[in-house]
C-alpha cells in the first residue's frame, strides 16, 4: 500500500482517541477553555452520563464569527505566541480539543464577544455556519450524542453513574484550583456541585471536602527559591481508605502526578499505616521555566526542573505544618464515639461488691463518701485542668487515661501515646547524634531460627546507626553487645524478633532515613509504657503533659489516634441538657 496523507477528519478522530477518553474529558477541556477566557462563572449540564449530552455554558470573552470557524481547526488557539512551549500560563491551549470533539459528536458553538452572537453546528466533523443567534456574553457550548461517530468507544466507558461522578470530580478540582470562578454542575436535574464565585481558598476547600476536613486539618505555606507550597493537609487521625481526597494544583493546573504524590505518601510515613490515605490540597506555585507541563496529552501530569528539590520542599511543608500543632484529637472520631452511645432503658443496678474498691481519682466529695468508697482509695488531685490535655482523673481497664479539660474530656491511650514519645525523642536523638548506647555488662545471647538471623544481619548496619550492637554467634544464635540507653533492660529477644519480621518491610523503603526511622519505631514499641500498666496520678499528668510539648503526640507511631476528645456540649447533648 502507498504512503498517503490522512484526511481532516480521520486525523480529528485519531486526535480525539488521545484528548477525549471520555466524557470528563471533554468538560475538562471546555471547562479550562471558559475559565482561559476570563469566565467568573461556569455552570455545566450532563444527561445519560455526559453520552446525551454535555452543556457548557460561561460569562466570558466570547469569540467573534470569524474566530468560531478558526476554533474548531487543529492547533489553533488564542493562548501561545509563536513558538512559546515553555512559559505556559494558560490551561486549554491545545488545539485539538474543540476539532477532536466535533469529529466523534454533534457540537454546537452559541458565543458573543462584543454586539453579536453567532451559532456554529458540527456534526461528525461537517461544519454547518457561522449564523446569527441570541446568547448574552459569553459561550454555550453543548455536545450531543459523545462517540456517536465512532461507536466501538462507547464499549468501552463504564455506567452513566460512574461517568458521571467522574466529571464532577474533574470539575471539583477545577472548583479547587479557581476558587474565585463559581461552578455548577446538573445532571438528570439534581444539582451536585454549587460553589459561588469569589470565594477565599479556604471556604472552597471547605466547601469541597467538607467541614470535618476543615476541622481536621492544618494550613500549609512554605517557600524555598522561587517554589511555593500553600495548602491544607489532613491530621495523620483523620485518614481515609482510598487517596481519593489528595488534590495538587501546579501554578492552578490540577495535576495527577506521581512525583507530588510520592512526596505527599513520604510526608505521612511516620504517621500512617499501609493502606491509609491523607486528604490534602497542595498548590504549589513556581516559575514556568521550572516546571513542563508537555508531558502528557491530558496535562495531568508535570515535569520539574529540580524535581528532588520539589519532593524535598513538599515533604518538609507538610511535615512542618503537623510538627507544629499541638495534641489535639480527630473530631470525627469524637463524632463517632458519641453516636455509639444509645440512651438505655431504666434497670435495676446491683449493689457494688464493695471487696472492688473504684480505680479512679478526683477531688475529696460527698458522692465519693456517699458511694461507701474508702477515703483511701480517693486520691487528692489538685491539678488544674487549664492545659490542652487538661488534668488526668482516672485509668479504666488498665490502659485508658480519663483527662478533664476545661471545655470537656480527653481519653488517652497510654501505651500509643507513651510509644510516640519514645519514638520522637529516638528521632531527636538520632538527628543530633546524641543516641545514648549502654553496654551490657555481660552481652546477651539470643537464640533464634535461622532466617531470622538471616533477616536482622541483613539490617544490622541500620541497627547500629540506632544504637543497637548485634554480632553472629555461632549457627542459631545472636549475641547483643550494645542497646540503646531507652531500652534499658527490655526484653531484647522479643524486639530482635520483631525487627527480623520486619525486614520485608524495610526492604521496600527506598531512604536510609525511612529505614532507620522504622527500626527506632520498632524500639519505642517495646519500650513504651505496656497496656494494663497502672499509673500514678502523677505519672498520668506527667504523660498528659509530655504529649502537649512532643510532635505528632495525637498519632502513633502505626498511625493509630492516641487521644479521642469529647467537648462538654456534646456530653450535656447525650444527657438532653442542651
Amino acid at each position: 500500500m502507498r504512503i498517503r496523507k490522512l484526511s481532516e477528519n480521520t486525523i480529528n478522530r485519531i486526535a480525539a482517541g488521545e484528548v477525549i477518553e471520555r466524557p470528563a474529558s471533554v468538560v475538562k477541556e471546555l471547562v479550562e477553555n471558559a475559565i482561559d477566557a476570563g469566565a467568573s462563572q461556569i455552570d455545566v449540564m450532563f444527561r445519560g452520563g455526559g453520552k446525551a449530552l454535555i452543556r457548557v455554558s460561561d460569562n466570558g470573552s466570547g469569540m467573534e464569527a470569524d474566530e468560531l470557524i478558526v476554533a474548531i481547526q487543529r492547533h489553533a488557539t488564542s493562548k501561545l505566541s509563536d513558538d512559546q512551549l515553555i512559559n505556559i500560563n494558560t490551561l486549554g491551549f491545545r488545539g485539538e480539543a474543540l476539532p477532536s470533539i466535533g469529529s466523534v459528536s454533534r457540537l454546537t458553538l452559541v458565543s458573543k464577544s462584543s454586539s453579536e452572537a453567532h451559532q456554529l453546528d458540527i456534526e461528525a466533523g461537517h461544519i454547518d455556519g457561522p449564523r446569527p443567534a441570541s446568547r448574552v456574553q459569553g459561550t454555550d457550548i453543548d455536545v450531543r450524542d459523545l462517540f456517536y461517530a465512532t461507536p466501538a468507544r462507547l464499549k468501552f466507558l463504564k455506567t452513566d453513574r460512574s461517568e458521571t461522578a467522574e466529571a464532577l470530580e474533574v470539575l471539583k478540582r477545577l472548583a479547587l484550583a479557581h476558587h474565585g470562578v463559581g461552578f455548577s454542575f446538573t445532571s438528570e436535574d439534581r444539582r451536585w456541585l454549587d460553589v459561588p464565585a469569589g470565594e477565599m481558598r479556604g471556604a472552597r476547600v471547605s466547601r469541597i471536602l467538607g467541614s470535618e476536613f476543615e476541622k481536621n486539618s492544618v494550613s500549609i505555606s512554605h517557600s524555598g527559591e522561587d517554589v511555593t507550597i500553600e495548602g491544607f493537609a489532613s491530621l495523620p487521625s483523620f485518614a481515609r481508605g482510598q487517596a481519593t481526597q489528595q488534590y495538587a494544583f501546579v501554578n492552578g493546573r490540577s495535576v495527577k502526578d506521581k512525583l507530588i504524590l510520592g512526596a505527599i505518601r513520604g510526608a505521612y510515613a511516620d504517621f500512617l499505616p499501609p493502606g491509609r490515605y491523607p486528604s490534602v490540597a497542595l498548590y504549589i506555585s513556581c516559575a514556568t521555566s521550572r516546571v513542563d507541563v508537555n508531558v502528557h496529552p491530558a496535562k495531568t501530569e508535570v515535569r520539574f526542573r529540580d524535581s528532588g528539590f520539589v519532593r524535598g520542599l513538599i515533604v518538609s511543608a507538610i511535615r512542618n505544618a503537623l510538627t507544629g500543632q499541638i495534641a489535639r484529637g480527630d473530631t470525627a472520631l469524637a463524632a463517632d464515639a458519641l453516636n455509639r452511645f444509645r440512651p438505655q432503658a431504666p434497670r435495676a443496678w446491683p449493689m457494688p461488691d464493695q471487696s472492688h474498691h473504684f480505680r479512679g481519682f478526683a477531688e475529696q466529695s460527698q458522692a465519693a463518701f456517699e458511694m461507701n468508697v474508702p477515703s483511701a482509695d480517693v486520691i487528692q488531685v489538685n491539678e488544674t485542668v487549664d492545659y490542652p490535655l487538661g488534668s488526668a482523673r482516672a485509668q479504666i481497664h488498665g490502659n485508658y487515661i480519663v483527662a478533664q479539660t476545661a471545655d470537656g474530656m480527653v481519653l488517652v491511650d497510654q501505651h500509643a501515646a507513651h510509644e510516640r514519645l519514645v519514638y520522637e525523642k529516638l528521632k531527636h536523638q538520632h538527628a543530633s547524634r546524641t543516641i545514648a548506647v549502654q553496654p551490657l555488662l555481660v552481652p546477651q545471647v539470643v537464640e533464634l531460627e535461622p532466617g531470622e538471623i538471616a533477616a536482622v544481619l541483613s539490617v544490622c548496619e541500620v541497627l547500629q546507626q540506632a544504637g543497637l550492637n548485634v554480632e553472629s554467634f555461632g549457627e542459631k544464635a545472636l549475641i547483643i553487645r550494645e542497646v540503646p540507653a531507652a531500652l534499658g533492660g527490655d526484653n531484647l529477644a522479643a524486639l530482635l524478633k520483631t525487627v527480623a519480621s520486619d525486614v520485608t518491610a524495610l526492604d521496600h523503603m527506598n531512604s536510609v532515613e525511612e529505614r532507620l526511622n522504622h527500626v527506632l519505631a520498632t524500639f519505642a514499641c517495646h519500650h513504651s509504657v505496656r497496656s494494663g500498666r497502672m499509673l500514678k496520678a502523677e505519672e498520668m499528668n506527667a504523660l498528659l503533659r509530655e504529649m502537649e510539648a512532643t510532635p505528632h503526640s495525637h498519632v502513633c507511631n502505626h498511625g493509630r489516634p492516641t487521644i479521642i476528645e469529647l467537648s462538654l456540649a456534646d456530653i450535656e447533648k447525650l444527657f438532653g441538657r442542651r
